[in-house]
C-alpha cells in the first residue's frame, strides 16, 4: 500500500472520535417505522441476521491500534459481552484496528453462531486475501468470518484492477470460510462501482446530515446508496455521527440515520460502557 494511501484511509478510521460538534440544521422528520439497537435485521441478499447496531472497534483505528484496542483484550471483552448482554449481535472489527483478539476473547463466552463478525483486509491480491482469511480466522478463534470486506478501496476501477482479490474471496466464500464480502468505500467514484457490481454483497459506507469524513455530500451519497440496495446489496453505515463531530447531535444524527429508510444496520464505536448504554438508549428514545 502507498504511504500517502495508508494515511489518506487511516484518518476516516471507524467510529466516533467525541470530537466538537460543528453547526448544522437538519429537519426532524416522521420516521418510517420504529426501530431500536436490538432489532434483529437482514442484510440485504446475504440471509445473515443481526441487530441493527454494530459494536465497532475501531474509533480512529489504524497501524492495528484503536481507541477501543487501547482498552486491552479484556477491557473491550467486556465492553462487548456488555453490548451482547443489551442485545447488540452484530461486531465490526478489522486487521488495522487490531482488535481480533479482543473479538476472539469476547467471542470464548457466546453462542458463535448469534454473533456477527465483520472484519476488513487491506490486501489487493489473490494471494495475500487467502493469507488474511487463514490468519483471521486463527486470531479470532473462529472456523469462519460472517463477513469480509476489502478495506478502504478508493479507485473507480477498483473491481477491474482486483479481480485476483475477489477471486479469492469468493473461492473463500464457497468453502465456507466466509458468509458474505463486499468492501467498505473512501471515494464516491469507487462507492458508485461498488453499488453497481455484481460480486458486492455488503457495502460499508460513510452517512451523516452534515458530509463529515464522507466521500461526497450527504444527498450524493444516498442516491448511490439507494441505487446499492435496489441492487440488492446490504447497505451498513458507518461515521454516523461524524467522527465525534455530531457529539452534542447524537440525537439528531440517529434520527436522520433512521430516517433515511435506506441502512440496514449501522456501527459506532463506544470506548465504555457509559457511552455504549447511552447510545443504545438514544436509539431506543429516537426511534420510538
Amino acid at each position: 500500500m502507498k504511504r500517502r494511501h495508508f494515511f489518506q484511509c487511516a484518518a476516516a478510521g471507524l467510529g466516533a472520535a467525541w470530537l466538537a460538534p460543528k453547526t448544522w440544521a437538519w429537519p426532524a422528520v416522521p420516521l418510517p417505522g420504529k426501530f431500536s439497537a436490538s432489532d434483529i435485521v437482514t442484510l440485504g441478499r446475504t440471509g445473515i441476521k443481526t441487530s441493527r447496531l454494530a459494536c465497532g472497534t475501531g474509533t480512529v483505528g489504524s497501524g492495528h491500534h484503536s481507541h477501543q484496542s487501547a482498552l486491552g483484550v479484556d477491557g473491550l471483552a467486556d465492553l462487548l459481552w456488555n453490548g451482547y448482554d443489551h442485545g447488540l449481535r452484530f461486531f465490526d472489527t478489522a486487521d488495522s484496528y487490531g482488535t481480533h483478539p479482543h473479538v476472539a476473547r469476547a467471542l470464548k463466552r457466546l453462542p458463535r453462531e448469534k454473533v456477527t463478525v465483520l472484519t476488513k483486509s487491506w490486501k489487493r491480491d489473490a494471494e495475500g486475501v487467502r493469507d488474511d482469511i487463514d490468519r483471521f480466522r486463527k486470531e479470532l478463534d473462529t472456523d469462519y468470518l460472517d463477513i469480509l470486506l476489502m478495506h478502504c478501496l478508493t479507485e473507480e476501477n477498483w473491481a477491474e484492477k482486483y479481480q485476483g482479490a475477489m477471486e479469492a474471496i469468493s473461492e473463500a466464500q464457497e468453502k465456507g470460510m466466509i458468509r458474505a464480502h463486499g468492501c467498505s468505500c473512501h471515494s464516491i467514484e469507487a462507492l458508485r462501482t461498488a453499488a453497481r457490481s455484481p460480486w458486492v454483497q455488503v457495502i460499508l459506507s460513510r452517512v451523516n446530515p452534515i458530509g463529515s469524513h464522507m466521500d461526497a455530500d450527504p444527498d450524493t451519497v444516498v442516491s448511490v446508496l439507494r441505487e446499492g440496495r435496489a441492487n440488492g446489496k446490504a447497505i451498513i453505515g458507518m461515521k454516523i455521527l461524524g467522527q465525534g463531530d455530531l457529539r452534542n447531535r447524537q440525537d439528531e444524527a440517529l434520527r436522520y440515520a433512521l430516517s433515511l429508510d435506506l441502512l440496514h444496520a449501522f456501527t459506532i464505536g463506544a470506548e465504555n460502557r457509559a457511552e455504549q448504554e447511552d447510545l443504545i438508549r438514544r436509539i431506543q428514545a429516537v426511534g420510538a
